[in-house]
């Protein structure tokens, strides 16, 4: 909010913005500059087969199914969040994340879908099997044409699914 002061000139105000909001929309502007297209491959077109295999992914969540989400990950996939996972295995993401998150996730609603040769960003809301809701932002890389690695960035305080769940 602008205001102008007893010289004519403009000055911020500091009405309506939290440090959580703007934290929040500063990591997601940096997550989007961080995909646009660098020097050297400006014109790189963005990848639909990337996209492809991260909304398979996001496919076998809403089916709740394991062996499709094995299926479009490599064998030495990593996870990485705040949660605190960090590089945990296929194995250990399966076993933490998936068995323990499952019950508890409904559909999720891809709101934004960057791709640009092996790397993907997602911005996603996801409804809990209680009526609640979660938003997060999904960092993928892809290595021949399956998922490698993914870090997710919560949104809001720890958004996972039991989580919300429990608010």
């Amino acid at each position: 909010m602008k205001s102008r002061s007893t010289k004519g000139e403009f000055i911020m105000s500091s009405a309506g913005m939290s440090r959580r909001t703007t934290l929040g929309a500063a990591c997601a502007t940096l997550a989007g500059a961080a995909m646009l297209p660098q020097p050297g491959n400006a014109n790189a077109p963005a990848d639909s087969s990337s996209e492809a295999v991260v909304r398979s992914w996001y496919d076998a969540w809403d089916k709740k199914d394991w062996d499709l989400a094995s299926a479009v990950t490599t064998d030495d996939f990593t996870f990485t969040s705040p949660a605190p996972d960090d590089h945990i295995s296929k194995a250990a993401y399966k076993k933490n994340c998936w068995d323990t998150q499952l019950a508890f996730t409904g559909k999720f609603d891809l709101e934004l879908v960057l791709a640009q040769g092996d790397d993907v960003l997602v911005k996603y809301s996801a409804g809990t099997t209680n009526g609640k809701t979660f938003s997060n932002v999904e960092y993928f890389h892809l290595r021949d044409g399956k998922i490698a690695s993914l870090r997710c960035y919560f949104g809001g305080n720890m958004s996972f699914p039991s989580s919300v769940s429990a608010q």
